[in-house]
């Protein structure tokens, strides 16, 4: 496969491997082993029964993290493949990078980071890394899954506007091209599906959206006009969107790469800026529709509700668990010793799906 790869993207003989060394897989490359162990593990499962917008439960066809995650993976692979890179270790990191998310979205980190404010805070990017590294544990003779370096660097720098990764001086300044694929793809699929998912919810309507630079793009492309049903026109709407701006990142970023003269993984790795990136004209766009759905649907009376309910809850169901910690499966309670109680507390926490959570605080006392 790296024989076909371009020379900046990353291979296995280019890569700085595993923490624990295993012998290689007859038919699987090493990043195929990457992707494959996320979507094995229990916390990738979890995924489903954690809230991407819409707490779960509400409606079938909401997105959950796992779908997102599903359709951050699709995204990458496309840009992968269009720009000669590793599409399985974009693969691997698009479907990771939302491990570490707690119960009820960027609220419950929000809570458990204000929770833990004296102990260390809580930002899902690390507890991704954390999952992945401690938490999982599917091996007997490591703890972890021992995924490559550039899976979890691409997890621990992923960013995005609602991502700041903190700078720690032994990781590289930026992931891999392949992570940097993986924090766009990301961008993209959020706001494609959060729009359509708004639309469906009926928090929001296709008459405000008129103003909006892609809305206008995206009837243009679908010729919206000769479409009158409501469903199809929502979703053609949203894989529009989707379409115009991955094919504007894979121009756009090849021309970026051909600016550069990058020619090594290590140029990459140490380069001043991201090399995958869309242009001016689509992020701004892009920026156009991210305030549209901030201050019409994320900010919305509707979740604004569940939002200050998830603070109480949260609190609670924390309080209770470090006064019983007994409440905790065998191997949370375990951990105390070596991570403290409130980390681990918070760890248990973080892994819940909504509704287990949810179930947890009715026992709260």
């Amino acid at each position: 496969m790296s024989e076909t790869l371009a020379p900046y993207a990353v291979t296995e003989d280019a890569s700085r491997g595993r923490q624990y060394a295993e012998p290689k897989h007859p038919y699987r490359s090493d990043f195929e082993r990457d992707r494959d162990r996320v979507i094995h593990c229990a916390a990738f499962r979890r995924l489903e029964g954690k809230t991407q917008v819409f707490t779960t439960g509400l409606n079938d066809h909401y997105r959950t993290r796992l779908t997102h995650s599903i359709e951050v993976a699709q995204i990458g692979r496309t840009i992968a493949r269009a720009l000669n890179l590793n599409e399985s270790l974009a693969e691997a990191i698009c479907l990771a990078h939302d491990l570490g998310h707690a119960p009820f979205g960027h609220t419950g980190e929000n809570v458990l980071n204000k929770i833990m404010a004296e102990n260390g805070g809580f930002e899902h990017n690390r507890q991704a890394v954390r999952i992945i590294d401690f938490l999982e544990h599917p091996y007997p003779d490591f703890q972890g899954l021992n995924l490559m370096y550039e899976t979890r660097l691409g997890l621990m720098k992923h960013s995005s506007p609602y991502d700041k990764p903190e700078q720690q001086a032994d990781w590289p300044k930026n992931p891999s091209l392949e992570g940097q694929i993986a924090d766009v793809a990301d961008r993209i699929a959020y706001n494609s599906h959060d729009l359509e998912d708004g639309l469906r919810s009926r928090l929001i309507h296709e008459n405000q959206l008129k103003e909006l630079e892609l809305y206008r793009r995206a009837c243009e492309k679908i010729d919206m006009d000769r479409i009158d049903d409501y469903v199809i026109r929502r979703t053609r709407l949203s894989k529009s969107i989707m379409d115009i701006l991955v094919s504007d990142v894979i121009e756009t970023s090849r021309n970026k790469l051909a600016d550069s003269s990058i020619q090594t993984l290590q140029q990459v790795l140490g380069h001043p800026a991201s090399l995958i990136d869309i242009s001016t004209i689509a992020d701004n766009a892009l920026q156009q529709l991210e305030t549209f759905l901030m201050q019409n649907m994320y900010l919305h009376s509707n979740l604004k509700e569940t939002a200050e309910k998830v603070q109480q809850w949260l609190s609670t169901l924390f309080s209770d668990l470090c006064k019983r910690p007994e409440k905790m499966p065998r191997y949370f309670q375990n951990m105390i010793v070596n991570e403290g109680l409130q980390r681990t507390v918070c760890d248990y926490i973080a892994g819940t799906t909504d509704q287990y959570c949810l179930k947890l605080v009715e026992t709260a006392q």
